[in-house]
């Protein structure tokens, strides 16, 4: 066992405080990690607050990690040391079912391990990337591309292929007119891919607060959910709809800017469920669907098309000891538009 430093949540709803966990030895297949930046996700919030359930306290939050590999397994391939490397939402998943075979580890029908918070196949609890290393199975351990900063590319292993993913499924690109509901962490990513991917860009916010900053992302254009005259006004305008906010919307009413066969995904994850009405679909033979993240060759293919077009995230970085700051400003929509822990600081 490998002693190190972490910050955790001690139970629902407590402040996360610096505490020593233990990881496993590395196996044959393993990949150890010195961690070098963890992305804070509203996922993590839920997660460690019990909004989607009890959890295994004390619980390490993160699953955008991006570090540089200090070991591996005897047999291990695809990764060195010294090598830039990332893990994202998953650490294991059966990789014999159909799901699996397709490339699909996010949907095992076993059930993929989610990086924290999940059991792994050997039984132990698993803990993320607010920490110094990780020892994660090599079959789930990207590879950073040098195109893109360290730190900037921590977001993309949840935030960068949960919109990337559905914007590539539903071809978000020239020819297309794709809404992005919301600019956050998601959603100031969804612009900035869907604009790479040639897409005609539009961002729906509650206000025009961000404007300035959607249109240097990349959105074509930008208007306010405020105004009531928004939704007469783009009736029957989109393609594709990405909607990335964790709160409750009005679904028909958004239905209702798509054209006739348009889509609107649903990439945030409210805690509440949310209701429609059916002949919102029937209408106009809209579709309304829901997306998680990537299988593992979609997300190394994320990270080299946001390698390719120069895309990472906008953080902040913060020092360990402003995560439970970080999490109160995230909640009170107030980052532009990811904090970024610097590992360093957790020793």
């Amino acid at each position: 066992m490998m002693r190190v430093h972490a910050y955790a949540a001690p139970a629902a709803g407590e402040p996360l405080a610096p505490t020593i966990i233990d990881r496993r030895e590395v196996g044959p297949n393993d990949v150890l990690i010195e961690v070098k930046y963890a992305g804070i996700c509203h996922s993590d919030i839920h997660t460690v607050n019990g909004d989607w359930g009890p959890q295994p306290y004390p619980l390490v939050p993160g699953h955008e990690i991006v570090g540089v590999v200090t070991e591996v397994g005897a047999a291990v391939t695809r990764h060195r040391v010294g090598d830039r490397v990332g893990v994202g939402c998953m650490v294991n998943a059966c990789g014999e079912c159909a799901h699996c075979r397709n490339g699909d580890e996010q949907y095992c029908l076993d059930g993929m391990v989610p990086t924290y918070g999940g059991v792994d196949r050997d039984g132990t609890i698993t803990q993320g990337g607010y920490c110094t290393h990780v020892v994660v199975d090599a079959r789930f351990v990207l590879s950073v591309p040098e195109g893109i900063d360290l730190a900037a590319a921590a977001p993309l292993l949840c935030a960068g292929i949960t919109t990337y993913s559905p914007l590539r499924r539903w071809q978000a690109g020239p020819g297309k007119k794709v809404a992005v509901v919301g600019l956050g962490g998601l959603g100031h990513m969804a612009v900035k891919i869907a604009h790479a991917m040639g897409a005609e860009v539009t961002v729906l916010s509650q206000s025009l607060k961000k404007q300035e900053d959607g249109l240097r992302l990349g959105a074509d254009h930008y208007h306010a959910t405020g105004d009531p005259d928004t939704f007469e006004r783009l009736a029957g305008r989109f393609d594709l709809i990405v909607n990335t906010v964790s709160a409750g919307i009005d679904l028909d009413a958004y239905l209702g800017l798509l054209a006739v066969d348009g889509t609107l995904v649903n990439v945030g994850a409210p805690a509440e469920p949310l209701s429609l009405n059916v002949f919102s679909l029937i209408g106009a033979r809209r579709s309304y669907a829901g997306s998680m993240i990537g299988g593992i060759a979609e997300t190394q293919e994320m990270l080299n098309f946001c390698a390719e077009h120069h895309i990472g995230a906008d953080i902040e970085l913060i020092s360990a000891d402003q995560i439970n700051e970080a999490y109160r400003r995230v909640l009170a929509s107030d980052v532009r538009y990811r904090f970024v822990i610097d590992t360093a600081t957790l020793g």
